[in-house]
């Protein structure tokens, strides 16, 4: 009964409805595309099966890139948090510096991590990295900053020092935070690793993308935006399963 569900139903349907209004070619006719322009669903499918191992192997390059690189950034925006919590004089500049980075489009880093880490899986990393360092220290700062002031004052009046405050307390109180920025990162993550694979990679989908456009095979390449998309959701959803396995004491997860 579970399938029953609106929330289940509905967008189900509105998926196949867009479905079947793109196979018949209803978009075409209103935008007035050509079949070359907006290949249909079928034509996509037998591009996914026709070359299947190929876009599997390629899917995993750029998910391993994506994963590596946003345990990378939200380590260290983690820890950006933790320095601007404990030293607000000397960490709060920190929170400033990681915003002023985020603020730099992808389009600009990845050249210059491709110049600086090669053609290999480090120069995408370091843009997922780049990319996802900023939510994470922003997310998780505000989750330490904002704890109970009688919390706080239960604490102290236990004599607790500092490391036990962050411990049970901050630590304790951000981490809902943390998964939110988590779950912003996990879709991030996917489009700085394909887009650092546009500029100079040898695999990837980004790659495979770039190159599917350029001779021409678009049901090849919207293969790759297809499969970019699915990875992206299932990243997603095991964060959020991570969450709930987590923070099970958060109201959020009461419910």
């Amino acid at each position: 009964m579970r399938w029953l569900n609106p929330g289940i139903i509905l967008p189900l349907f509105a998926g196949v409805l867009f479905l079947l209004l793109w196979e018949y070619q209803v978009f075409h006719r209103i935008f007035d595309l050509k079949k070359y322009q907006l290949p249909l669903p079928s034509a996509i499918a037998e591009a996914m099966r026709d070359n299947f191992s190929l876009l599997l192997s390629y899917t995993g390059y750029t998910l391993t890139e994506a994963v590596l690189g946003m345990l990378i950034g939200s380590a260290c925006g983690f820890l950006i948090a933790l320095a601007a919590t404990a030293w607000p004089r000397w960490g709060g500049g920190s929170l400033t510096m990681v915003a002023a980075l985020n603020a730099v489009p992808i389009v600009a880093l990845a050249p210059i991590m491709n110049l600086w880490f090669g053609d290999g899986i480090g120069s995408r990393a370091a843009i997922v990295t780049a990319t996802t360092m900023a939510a994470m220290a922003i997310n998780a700062y505000k989750g330490m900053a904002a704890v109970d002031p009688l919390a706080l004052d239960l604490m102290h009046s236990y004599a607790a020092g500092k490391p036990a405050v962050f411990r049970y307390l901050r630590i304790q109180n951000s981490l809902p935070y943390v998964f939110t920025a988590l779950k912003i990162n996990a879709t991030a993550s996917m489009i700085g690793a394909i887009v650092g694979e546009f500029f100079f990679s040898s695999r990837g989908l980004g790659y495979l993308l770039s190159n599917s456009i350029k001779v021409a095979k678009m049901p090849l390449g919207w293969s790759c935006i297809v499969l970019a998309a699915i990875a992206g959701v299932i990243f997603y959803l095991v964060v959020e399963r991570l969450e709930k396995a987590f923070i099970k004491w958060h109201p959020s997860q009461r419910a």
